[in-house]
C-alpha cells in the first residue's frame, strides 16, 4: 500500500510542477494595468510635462529675488603723429545688484498663477493615468474577445470541413445531392474568410495591447467586472464625478490661474520701484610717448561705488497694457466656460458607460440562454437530417446560429467588464489605490517641492 501512495504522491507532484509555470505565466488584467502604469510611453511623457510646469513656479519666484551682474572691459589705443606716438590702455570691472521693491503685485500674482497651473497639471496627469488604465483594461479585454472569436471561427471552419466530407460521402453513396455538396463548400469558403479576418483582428488587438501596456500579450486570464467598486446609482456616479473627476478639477485650477493672470496684467499699470547698487574699479595706463599733453594724464586705478532707487510711473503705453488686461479677462471667462464643458463631457461619459454596463449584464444572461438553446437546436437538426426531415442547409444555418450566439456571448462578457472600468474612470476613481495594484505610485508633488524654491543649480532633482 505504501508504494502505491508514494507513486500517487510523486505523480501529483510532477503534475503540479508541470502546470505551475503555465499558471504563473498567465497574465491577469491587474498585471496588465500595473505594466501600463509603469511603462506606457504617453503616461511617462505626461509625467515629464508636469515636471516642466513645476519650474514655472521657480521662474515666477525669481521676481522676488535680486539680480547680480558682473562686467569687465579693456580698451587699447595707439595714437601716432609727426611729433611722436602714445599708447593708452584703459580697463574697468565691477559688480551691480538690482532688486525690485514693488512691481504692482505682479510677481505675487504670477507665482499664484504658476502654482495654480501646477495643480491643474497634476490633476491632468491623474486624468491621464486613469485614461491609460482604462485603455489597458479595454485592450486586455479586446485581446481576450478577439482570440475567443478567432477560436470559434476556427471551430466553425473545422465543422464546415466535416460537413463537406459528410456531404461528399452521402453524395457518393446516392443519399445526397450535388446541391448539398455545393452548399457545404460555399459555407466552408465563408468560414475560411471569417477565420482569416478574425486572425487579422487578433493581431491588431495584440499590437494595440503592446502599445498601451508596453509588453506583448501572452496567455491572458478571464477578467471580472468591478461591480463592488461602482457607485450604487447613476445619480450617485454623476455626483461623485463632479466632486472628484480630475478633468473637472484641472479646469477649476485653470480658472484660478486665469484670475491671478488678470491681476498680474493690471499690476503693470501701477508704479514700480527698483533699487540698485554697484561697485567698480577703473584702470588707466599711458605708455611713454612724446605727444603734447600726454604727460599730464594721471594713470593708475580708481574705485567707485553707487546706490540708488528708481520710481517708474506708467502713464501711457500705447494701449498695450490695457489690451493685455482685456485679453486676460476674456481668457478668464473662457476658463470658466471650460469647467462647464468638462462637466458636460464627464456626465455624458458616465451615462454612456452606465447604460452599456446595464445592457451588457442583461445581454450576458440572455446570450448564455441563447447559446444553450442554439446548441440544442443544432443537435436536433443534425438528428432530423439523419432521418431525412432536415436538409444540409438547415444544418449549416443551425451551425452558424450557434457560432453567432457564442460570439455574441463573448462580446457581452467583454462589454460588461469594459463598461465597469469605464464607469470607474468616468467618476474619477480608476486609481491604482482603489484597484489595489502592486506598484509604486508616482507622486508628482515630490518633484514640485524639490524645485519650487530653488535659488540656483543646473541639475534636475534626479541628477541630470
Amino acid at each position: 500500500m505504501q508504494p502505491v501512495r508514494k507513486s500517487l504522491f510523486l505523480a501529483l507532484l510532477v503534475s503540479a510542477t508541470a502546470l505551475s509555470p503555465l499558471q504563473a505565466s498567465a497574465e491577469t488584467i491587474m498585471g496588465a494595468l500595473t505594466k501600463a502604469y509603469q511603462y506606457n510611453s504617453s503616461l511617462n511623457s505626461a509625467r515629464a510635462g508636469v515636471r516642466v510646469t513645476d519650474e514655472d513656479v521657480a521662474i515666477a519666484k525669481s521676481g522676488y529675488r535680486p539680480t547680480v551682474q558682473g562686467a569687465a572691459s579693456i580698451d587699447y589705443s595707439n595714437t601716432s603723429r609727426d611729433a611722436g606716438s602714445a599708447q593708452l590702455t584703459t580697463g574697468s570691472f565691477g559688480v551691480s545688484i538690482n532688486q525690485t521693491l514693488f512691481d504692482g503685485f505682479q510677481t505675487k500674482n504670477n507665482v499664484a498663477a504658476a502654482e495654480a497651473r501646477v495643480a491643474a497639471q497634476q490633476e491632468s496627469l491623474r486624468n491621464t493615468e486613469e485614461n491609460t488604465l482604462f485603455a489597458a483594461a479595454q485592450a486586455y479585454m479586446n485581446v481576450i474577445h478577439d482570440r475567443k472569436v478567432a477560436a470559434l471561427t476556427q471551430q466553425n471552419l473545422e465543422a464546415m470541413n466535416e460537413q463537406v466530407r459528410s456531404a461528399r460521402s452521402r453524395f457518393e453513396v446516392g443519399e445526397g445531392t450535388r446541391t448539398d455538396v455545393a452548399q457545404t463548400e460555399a459555407a466552408r469558403s465563408l468560414a475560411t474568410a471569417q477565420v482569416t479576418s478574425a486572425r487579422a483582428q487578433v493581431r491588431s488587438s495584440e499590437a494595440a495591447y503592446r502599445q498601451i501596456v508596453g509588453d506583448a500579450p501572452g496567455k491572458l486570464k478571464a477578467a471580472s467586472p468591478l461591480a463592488k467598486l461602482l457607485p450604487r446609482s447613476l445619480d450617485t456616479a454623476i455626483a461623485v464625478a463632479f466632486n472628484e473627476h480630475p478633468a473637472i478639477l484641472a479646469t477649476q485650477h485653470l480658472v484660478d490661474a486665469a484670475g491671478f493672470s488678470v491681476k498680474s496684467a493690471e499690476g503693470a499699470m501701477l508704479p514700480q520701484i527698483t533699487a540698485s547698487a554697484g561697485v567698480s574699479r577703473d584702470y588707466r595706463n599711458t605708455a611713454s610717448g612724446s605727444l603734447p599733453g600726454v604727460g599730464g594724464v594721471s594713470d593708475g586705478y580708481s574705485n567707485s561705488a553707487s546706490i540708488g532707487a528708481t520710481l517708474t510711473i506708467p502713464i501711457y503705453q500705447g494701449g498695450r497694457t490695457s489690451a493685455i488686461v482685456r485679453q486676460s479677462k476674456e481668457q478668464l471667462g473662457q476658463a470658466r466656460i471650460e469647467v462647464d464643458v468638462s462637466r458636460d463631457q464627464v456626465r455624458n461619459q458616465i451615462v454612456s458607460a452606465w447604460t452599456l454596463y446595464t445592457a451588457a449584464r442583461e445581454n450576458v444572461d440572455a446570450n448564455q440562454a441563447q447559446v444553450a438553446a442554439q446548441q440544442l437546436a443544432l443537435d436536433g437538426v443534425i438528428e432530423e437530417r439523419k432521418v431525412g426531415q432536415r436538409t444540409t442547409l438547415d444544418v449549416l444555418n443551425a451551425q452558424n446560429d450557434v457560432i453567432n450566439a457564442r460570439i455574441n456571448l463573448a462580446s457581452a462578457e467583454r462589454d460588461v467588464v469594459t463598461a465597469s472600468y469605464a464607469i470607474l474612470q468616468a467618476t474619477g476613481r480608476l486609481s491604482i489605490k482603489r484597484l489595489g495594484l502592486q506598484v509604486t505610485e508616482y507622486h508628482p508633488e515630490e518633484h514640485y517641492k524639490a524645485v519650487k524654491d530653488k535659488w540656483y543649480g543646473l541639475r534636475t532633482p534626479d541628477g541630470r
